[in-house]
């Protein structure tokens, strides 16, 4: 090999390998920060939300197969007197995806929104529905003094309803819908999934009729099903605990939803100290998705009693 000598009297040679030997750890400096950003991700991960007005702070949670854009009209509707904020959940929207190595509980959940807890100011109030309304009982009995009230819309807290008594009971309509999804998704049949579940809550054949826009988004969400129903049927807080709630509650039903979501609202309406109860005639259990002009009125009504 015949080498080229630069006045230093180093071969080129020898400057390639200089070179390659730089380029090589400048790559290993920046995979590592890359590395560093990920794991930071990982563990105090961002959720994206939406924010809207200017007051009082109100935190508005969806429901499983949703987004923060369940709350839209809400928001707009609350935005001349309140500071509005939705964010979205696990695996939902644009925030970060279900964990694939470890189960999420509803106080994981309740982890990632603090950002937006923060940003809503002291004390705010947290509007929810469904498995966000778990969700939202769980965050506000872990900050008592942070949450000035409470706006549920059927709680989907399963595991009451298992620890006031064993299988078979009212939460078997769920359970036994959330087994039938994830044998769709087993076999490779997401849309199949999604139709059990929409089909639960909503009525038989609302899968059926659902424009196909829709359809894309829950059908790719409903693969965290698993992952729901053991947040909700795992979660460990005793009925007895939300007797320390001593904040308002407004809690909305439909007359016409499942036992599950009814059960649940029977044992904690009777515990929460300080609760209100509006039954809806003629809705279900995904009232603020169907009827939103009814339940927003409701919910804008009582935020606004102060």
């Amino acid at each position: 090999m015949h080498c080229v000598y630069l006045s230093d009297g180093a071969p080129v040679t020898l400057l390639f390998l200089r070179v390659s030997i730089q380029l090589t750890h400048l790559g290993n400096r920046r995979a590592c920060r890359e590395a560093v950003a990920r794991a930071t991700e990982m563990q105090h991960p961002t959720p994206f939300f939406r924010e809207v007005g200017a007051g009082p702070g109100v935190v508005c949670l969806h429901a499983n197969a949703s987004t923060s854009s369940q709350w839209r009209a809400l928001m707009e509707r609350l935005a001349p007197k309140f500071r509005v904020l939705a964010p979205d959940s696990y695996g939902a929207g644009r925030s970060p995806a279900w964990a694939t190595d470890r189960p999420i509980s509803l106080r994981d959940e309740a982890t990632l929104l603090e950002p937006v807890f923060a940003r809503a100011g002291e004390p705010f109030a947290l509007v929810a529905h469904s498995y966000g309304a778990a969700v939202a009982l769980i965050a506000a009995l872990a900050r008592p003094h942070r949450v000035r009230a409470l706006v549920l819309y059927e709680p989907t807290l399963f595991a009451l309803l298992d620890a006031e008594a064993p299988p078979p009971n009212e939460a078997d309509g769920i359970r036994t819908t959330a087994a039938r999804a994830a044998i769709a998704l087993d076999a490779g049949n997401p849309a199949g999934a999604a139709e059990c579940f929409i089909d639960f809550w909503m009525g038989t054949g609302s899968w059926a009729r659902m424009p196909e826009a829709r359809k894309g988004p829950i059908a790719g969400s409903i693969v965290n099903v698993r992952g729901w129903a053991g947040a909700l049927f795992g979660e460990p807080t005793p009925l007895e605990a939300f007797a320390s709630l001593d904040v308002p509650v407004l809690y909305m039903v439909g007359k016409d939803s499942p036992a599950s979501s009814l059960g649940v609202a029977r044992l904690l309406t009777s515990t929460l100290p300080r609760v209100e109860v509006i039954e809806f005639e003629g809705l279900g259990h995904m009232g603020p998705v169907a009827h939103p002009d009814v339940v927003n009125e409701a919910i804008s009504r009582f935020l606004e009693r102060g």
